[in-house]
């Protein structure tokens, strides 16, 4: 199944979507809402832009990294500051499904264009927030990144080697987590808008986003009142469940259960462990996992990463490799068969590949429609086309620095 070549229609191909967002988090979620073939139209400051755009790397003096994030999405240039540019953006609201933002809370309200103010003009209109803090409570009007919602939602305090610095994921999680939950209740609203006639308030934090997802870690404290520690790879619920040292690198070992930890001790020729007091449960193991861990490298430091996870693997029991990511990009499951990196052509950077979308639906899968815009591409089409103002109209615009 190719994206680009998708038949058939797409499921939000009915959906209009106002994007104000920047950087990371919003335009990540209004992405995977233009994946999936809604209309998305992402409102810019006149001259600058999103933030993103200043972002490496670049080639033709344009930023891919923005260009990744924007995919699927018309874009305009408006002025939210000048009276013109609140009336132009009040008629797109009327005509949109969803508006998604991600500025501090109260300055859209500043501006005149709050939710209280919107849902008068189109009580249809689905407004989607998302926030370091989320926009109620007691630290609503602190800024917020992803460094900043990784740290005070603990992700940090809970990655990193043991008895080592808190260390901050690899990636931005923080912002895709919350990207992903902003549009999460965007569709949840879209749902309830088919029962009730009316939209809503989607409100999302990014510390909320990362406080949520460590699951787990709470529930151990609220038993034990003990704080998790940084583990490095190890599970704190599960062993063994970690990396292993291979001749060549290391490799992951995962025994969920305990069937397929018996099985594993048969296959690496140590059925003593499955009987030494020290390891006789779950619990046990991950008390003595740095014990086990020793154990179980002198089996795998005899082989390399590859032979290691064919036996394993052979045996049925979860295992694989740590890839870079130049391997990921030469994977062919991922890269081929899950199509997780598209070509597009972009007409300023030119042929580039952005992410693809993780989310399937096997009878409307998402596909690329097109490159990110650059600034203010469709300002002439949008305001002609959707709103019906005329070319001279649009030409005092842009005299008047409205677009």
């Amino acid at each position: 199944m190719e994206q680009a070549l998708n038949m058939g229609g797409q499921a939000l191909e009915d959906v209009r979507v106002l994007d104000l967002t920047r950087v990371v988090a919003g335009p990540y979620g209004g992405s995977i809402l233009g994946d999936f073939g809604a209309d998305v139209i992402k409102i810019e400051v006149p001259g600058k832009g999103d933030d993103a755009r200043g972002y490496a790397p670049y080639r033709n003096g344009e930023s891919m990294y923005y260009a990744n994030l924007n995919r699927n999405k018309r874009g305009i240039t408006l002025n939210l500051k000048s009276d013109e540019g609140k009336e132009i953006f009040k008629k797109l609201v009327a005509k949109a499904d969803v508006l998604l933002e991600n500025y501090r809370p109260g300055v859209m309200e500043k501006l005149g264009l709050g939710y209280d103010v919107l849902k008068e003009i189109n009580p249809r209109l689905i407004y989607a927030a998302c926030s370091g803090f989320g926009s109620y409570g007691r630290y609503s009007q602190r800024p917020g990144y992803d460094i900043i919602s990784q740290g005070m939602g603990g992700l940090m305090s809970v990655t990193g080697i043991p008895g080592g610095e808190p260390t901050r994921s690899g990636n931005a999680m923080g912002d895709i987590l919350g990207g992903m939950n902003m549009i999460m209740g965007v569709l949840m609203a879209l749902h309830a808008r088919e029962r009730t006639g009316l939209g809503q308030r989607v409100d999302v934090s990014l510390v909320d986003s990362v406080v949520a997802s460590l699951e787990n870690a709470y529930i151990r404290y609220f038993d034990s009142g003990k704080i998790p520690v940084r583990n490095g790879n190890a599970y704190a619920s599960i062993a063994p469940y970690d990396t292993y040292h291979a001749k060549d690198g290391f490799v992951v070992i995962a025994c969920g259960n305990q069937k397929l930890y018996e099985k594993f001790c048969k296959l690496i020729d140590r059925e003593d462990m499955i009987t030494d007091e020290r390891f006789l449960t779950v619990p046990l193991r991950v008390k003595n996992n740095l014990i086990q861990k020793a154990e179980i490298e002198k089996w795998t430091m005899e082989r390399t990463v590859s032979e290691i996870v064919d036996i394993i693997l052979g045996a049925g029991i979860p295992a694989g490799p740590i890839f870079d990511v130049k391997q990921i990009t030469e994977d062919e499951h991922i890269c081929k068969d899950r199509e997780m990196f598209i070509d597009v052509d972009h007409p300023v950077i030119g042929p580039m590949k952005v992410n693809g979308n993780p989310i399937k639906l096997m009878d409307m899968m998402p596909r690329i429609n097109r490159p990110a815009p650059t600034l203010g591409q469709d300002n002439d089409s949008i305001l002609k086309d959707v709103l019906g103002y005329s070319e001279e109209e649009i030409a005092a615009f842009k005299e008047a620095g409205t677009i």
